[in-house]
């Protein structure tokens, strides 16, 4: 975890810069390139290192591909901060003399350390609760460690052990996370004016740079494409079982559908609340979605699995726990864009309506859900991506016999079936990949 983190928050220090604060030519193709491991669930990448070689299991193989699916998580957010720094304060710092070393040590660093501090601290909090990906680079942490106890082992009180301690640590990192975010409020960095810093001139050095960061895509998006489409060839010899992907693939669309669906009818009424009746209730009830969103996927599952065999057995190993399970687990996805657009959505307009003759419900019907349906719809195709490369809660809690995309590739890349396993890793990229340069060139574009 410490060396992922640690390595995440410095490739993604030095990336950024050198996109937002260099010369490097090509700046907007290296922001788009630069995200696709974001593209690549962290379980894909590991699939296709380990099927390229067994010398990448264990630490360094699991350090090396966490890294390449991490560092975006410190990249994003360390370019956007780097590009609202107010300019002025690092060109009084030059007029004082100092070097542009000195003023990166000295004022730049200092203005990014909060950001730096809780994106480390996210990518921590990942790796704690990573599963699929450690798991197919065969080393052992709490989460498989978990995992192994209860499915292998049955041994649930060894389970339930293991568990509190994660707890105890995730809950720890996220008390770190609020205490790096209190202080980060106390940062000026300007509201990201139309004038931007003056870049590095790179002369000669951009031509290495660019060499350097070529080789940073090869590993982390390069490598990984290659090795799915070299099993995605070897596969096709074979001929692929088309029904049985074109199953699998409507099985997790169904699942996902659901998930969505039942996020959004509970991130509903909770934005409602928080919204128009703010009051400890509406703080406590907003909040809860997003600790659970922060807590272990295998921990929640696990807790489900406790909960329906001893109060409601009917309903252990169905696809209504596990769409629970989706939407305790995304709800936040939803939840944030909803509420935001229900703060821009004046009240006064529901008031006029019920003047009219409307009933409250009529009225927030007719006037307030076409108001915020474009935030419901996103927060929808959110929560749908995100469900369709959920893998732990599936492995704990789908029914029997069900199979979506990410259990193909963990079921198939166990017993060593790689060309098995490619064409559900295909399709699990081709959906990831299109919102991830959406995202990019959006975020590129909107602050140059």
């Amino acid at each position: 975890m410490f060396g992922v983190t640690l390595l995440s928050a410095l490739l993604g220090l030095a990336l950024a810069w050198c996109v937002e604060r260099s010369d490097l030519p090509a700046r907007r193709f290296w922001n788009v390139v630069l995200c696709l491991p974001f593209a690549i669930p962290a379980f894909v990448s590991s699939f296709t290192w380990v099927s390229l070689s067994p010398m990448y299991e264990g630490l360094g193989g699991a350090i090396l591909v966490m890294t390449m699916s991490k560092y975006p998580l410190v990249y994003l957010p360390v370019a956007a901060t780097l590009r609202g720094i107010d300019p002025s304060l690092e060109e009084s710092a030059r007029m004082l003399g100092l070097s542009r070393r000195q003023v990166f040590l000295r004022v730049t660093l200092p203005l990014l350390r909060p950001t730096l501090a809780a994106t480390g601290l996210l990518v921590a909090l990942h790796m704690l609760v990573e599963f699929g990906a450690l798991s197919i680079l065969r080393y052992q942490t709490f989460t498989t460690a978990i995992y192994q106890e209860f499915e292998l082992e049955f041994s649930n009180a060894t389970a339930a052990m293991l568990s509190s301690v994660l707890l105890a640590l995730c809950f720890l990192l996220l008390w770190l996370e609020l205490r790096m975010r209190g202080r980060g409020r106390l940062v000026r960095t300007g509201q990201g004016s139309a004038r931007r810093a003056e870049r590095v001139r790179l002369g000669f050095g951009k031509w290495p740079l660019q060499a350097l960061l070529a080789t940073l895509v090869l590993v982390g998006t390069g490598i990984p494409l290659v090795m799915l489409g070299y099993w995605l060839y070897e596969g096709s010899s074979a001929s692929f079982p088309l029904m049985e992907i074109a199953s699998t693939l409507l099985s997790s669309l169904s699942l996902a559908f659901g998930g969505a669906l039942l996020s959004c009818l509970l991130a509903l009424p909770v934005s409602i609340l928080v919204v128009r009746y703010p009051g400890a209730l509406a703080r406590w009830t907003q909040r809860l979605p997003y600790l659970l969103q922060a807590l272990p996927g295998l921990v929640i599952a696990l807790s489900l699995v406790y909960f329906s065999l001893h109060y409601l057995p009917a309903t252990y190993q169905t696809t209504g726990l596990l769409l629970v399970a989706y939407a305790l687990l995304f709800m936040p996805l939803t939840q944030a864009p909803i509420r935001v657009a229900l703060e821009k959505a004046s009240p006064q307009l529901e008031e006029a309506a019920r003047t009219l003759g409307q009933t409250p419900l009529m009225a927030f019907l007719r006037i307030t859900l076409p108001i915020i349906s474009p935030a419901i719809g996103a927060g929808f195709v959110l929560v749908f991506l995100d469900t369709m490369k959920e893998l732990t809660a599936t492995l704990v809690l789908g029914p029997t016999g069900l199979s979506t995309l990410a259990t193909s590739v963990w079921v198939h890349t166990a017993n060593l079936e790689y060309a098995a396993a490619a064409p559900y890793a295909a399709l699990l990229i081709l959906i990831s990949g299109l919102p991830v340069y959406l995202l990019t060139t959006r975020a590129h574009l909107s602050t140059h």
